[in-house]
């Protein structure tokens, strides 16, 4: 991919409408068409090459009109310029987002750490769950560090 053929061709092939925005902005919003819709045609694009041109029509599929179009909007300031500025930016952001190659993820074992903390973590939610039920003879009571450790073996006898 050539990133300055593929800047000069977005910037020559974008096509701008613009129309009054809506939500706040007092008179201005009433009397000034301040919203912007760029849109550009994807197959006219320079400077990508034949894959990153497959990936950017599949991935942004959803998004492409019938004749090929991808458009986006801006309307967040009151001034059509900064609107324009805007839109072009989202434009070259879903475009340089969608022809990027994923690297692929390499498959990495868990550490022996890891493997550790999730056992001991396995284990005490085993005891906490145990002590729930009924005793069957052993009794458990959490010390300081939050562990359940065992208190005595047999019955409790009450005496009133």
């Amino acid at each position: 991919m050539d990133p300055l053929l593929f800047t000069a061709s977005l910037y020559r092939e974008v096509g701008f409408a613009f129309s009054r925005s809506s939500g706040a902005g007092g008179q201005n919003v009433n009397k000034v068409n301040t919203k912007v819709t760029a849109c550009v045609a994807v197959d006219r694009l320079q400077g990508l090459s034949k894959e990153e041109m497959a990936l950017v029509k599949n991935r942004l599929a959803g998004r492409l009109s019938g004749e090929g179009l991808l458009c986006v909007t801006a309307q967040d300031t009151r001034s059509q310029t900064r609107n324009r500025e805007l839109a072009l930016q989202r434009l070259e952001a879903l475009l340089h987002g969608a022809r990027h190659i994923r690297a692929k993820r390499r498959a990495t074992r868990p550490t022996q750490a890891s493997r550790r903390a999730r056992l001991e973590s396995k284990k005490r939610q085993s005891l906490k769950k145990s002590a729930r039920k009924r005793p069957g003879g052993e009794f458990y009571q959490l010390d300081l560090e939050g562990m359940l450790q065992p208190r005595m073996h047999g019955r409790v006898s009450r005496r009133s």
